[in-house]
């Protein structure tokens, strides 16, 4: 294993804490327990969105704190669910009175730890809610999870969370939204090589060289298949066709689409997936209105690519468009 680190127990805090020396403009962090939250924090009368889970997936979540998107983000150790004792002491920190937002990937850990954050604050009088991300059509049940995976789709509905509560929105009604972008939302993704996680030295999984994992988990969890290499359109259109089959998308549909890297994949690479993304949608007639392209929710270094279709209406394009300014995503008035 060759990687840019020092000892292995301190990766999380040091990464951590270089994310937030390197874009103090934005963020502050606490180092135990360990959470990242706005420099602005807590803004009086607005609902505070907060979400996390295991580190390896940067820039999720910590990379989008920050004015338009979320409160606070609570990163675990790598690939596993931070604890309550973060949510807890993030939530308290960042509340300005309007209630608490929980954005929360389908994954076992994280939601029970979620759940049980959530019990606690609510015991101390705080209003919460919870929205739960389950957006990967690859596969009903995972190592990880009962019912489907949470992965690309968290990232729209961060935005679309963030956004409303930064115009205003009660927590009923960012709730509300969050849940909206959620249903709306499915992704689908492939890995033409595996990870290593720092604590255990050794790739998570092997691929041959003729091979590819078709539906990987952001975990290196086992896919829908197991197939020989093909061509990027073909991989593609494997990725593609699931996700058209959940949205019944048909013309005169819009979406918004990410082609998401998944840590080790070049972006010359990621642009000729846009490509054959970009000519399938538009023969069926559906347009892409808003686009992402680049390493957005990652897992590690791994080499592979995965795409998301968020279903868009004109509130949750307002809503996209709002300004945003996170060391991850910057636009409109956030540039």
């Amino acid at each position: 294993m060759k990687k840019l680190i020092n000892r292995v127990e301190d990766v999380v805090r040091e990464a951590t804490e270089g994310l937030v020396a390197a874009h103090a403009d934005v963020l502050r962090w606490w180092p135990d327990p360990l959470f990242v939250y706005r420099a602005d924090a807590p803004l009086s009368g607005k609902v505070a969105v907060i979400s996390g889970g295991g580190s390896g997936h940067e820039p999720l979540h910590s990379g989008y704190v920050g004015v338009g998107m979320l409160d606070a983000a609570c990163p675990g150790e790598v690939f596993t669910s931070p604890v309550p004792d973060q949510m807890v002491a993030a939530a308290k920190t960042v509340d300005g009175g309007a209630g608490v937002l929980f954005i929360v990937k389908n994954y076992t850990g994280d939601v029970m730890n979620f759940e049980l954050a959530e019990e606690m604050l609510r015991d101390e009088g705080l209003p919460v809610r919870s929205v739960l991300v389950a957006d990967d059509v690859a596969v009903e049940h995972s190592t990880y999870t009962v019912g489907r995976r949470g992965v690309g789709g968290t990232v729209f509905v961060e935005k679309i969370a963030g956004a409303a509560a930064e115009d205003g929105a009660t927590l009923e009604e960012v709730a509300r939204l969050a849940q909206k972008a959620s249903e709306r939302v499915r992704s689908m993704g492939l890995a033409l090589s595996s990870c290593t996680v720092p604590a255990r030295g050794v790739p998570t999984f092997e691929l041959a060289d003729d091979e590819i994992e078709l539906g990987i988990g952001i975990h290196g969890e086992p896919g829908r298949e197991r197939i020989k290499w093909e061509m990027a359109d073909a991989l593609t259109d494997r990725l593609l066709q699931p996700i058209l089959e959940e949205l019944a998308l048909r013309s005169g549909d819009r979406v918004i689409a990410m082609v998401n890297g998944m840590g080790g994949t070049p972006l010359m690479e990621l642009y000729i997936v846009y490509r054959r993304l970009h000519a399938r949608l538009s023969a069926l007639g559906v347009s892409i209105d808003r686009r992402l392209v680049g390493n957005y929710i990652t897992s590690l270094e791994m080499q592979g690519v995965s795409l998301t279709l968020l279903k868009a209406d004109d509130e949750l394009l307002h809503l996209w468009d709002r300004p945003v300014r996170t060391p991850a995503l910057r636009w409109g008035d956030g540039r």
